[in-house]
């Protein structure tokens, strides 16, 4: 890992890093429609997930599973289970590697379509935001 490792400041206005995993950060986004979580490698430089080596894209992927995981816990803790998720390496915005994990359920107002770029996020709000935070810390934890 990069030991002074900083996300693209576009991250920033959208979403709140909430943990550490072994290779990424991870974030949670800021839209009540959705459970989404990115992870963003720790490492400098990486545009694509090919810029990762084996041991690093496995590690990715790993991640990639734990994350949705969280995401359906979110979800579940929401009354709202996930119906599917979606996952996507899009880097169109910020091409800064990151994954997006989110969960998407029929009804959500947007489904089929992505949700990248459509709609208005719908902030949690301070307080809830923080305790989505910490649900997931707490989920990781042990």
């Amino acid at each position: 890992m990069t030991p002074h490792f900083k996300a693209d400041p576009a991250f920033d206005p959208g979403s709140i890093v909430v943990c550490d995993w072994p290779l990424c950060q991870v974030r949670l986004q800021d839209d009540t429609r959705f459970p989404w979580l990115i992870l963003i490698p720790r490492r400098e430089g990486l545009h694509e997930i090919a810029d990762l080596d084996p041991a690093g894209r496995a590690a990715l992927m790993e991640e990639i599973v734990r994350a949705g995981d969280v995401v359906r816990m979110l979800a579940e803790a929401a009354h709202r289970p996930v119906q599917k998720l979606n996952v996507a390496a899009l880097g169109n915005v910020t091409a800064q590697l990151h994954v997006h994990v989110v969960g998407r359920r029929h009804d959500d107002g947007l489904w089929p379509d992505p949700v990248w770029g459509r709609g208005a996020a719908l902030p949690y709000g301070p307080a809830a935001l923080q305790a989505a935070a910490s649900r997931i810390r707490l989920s990781q934890a042990g």
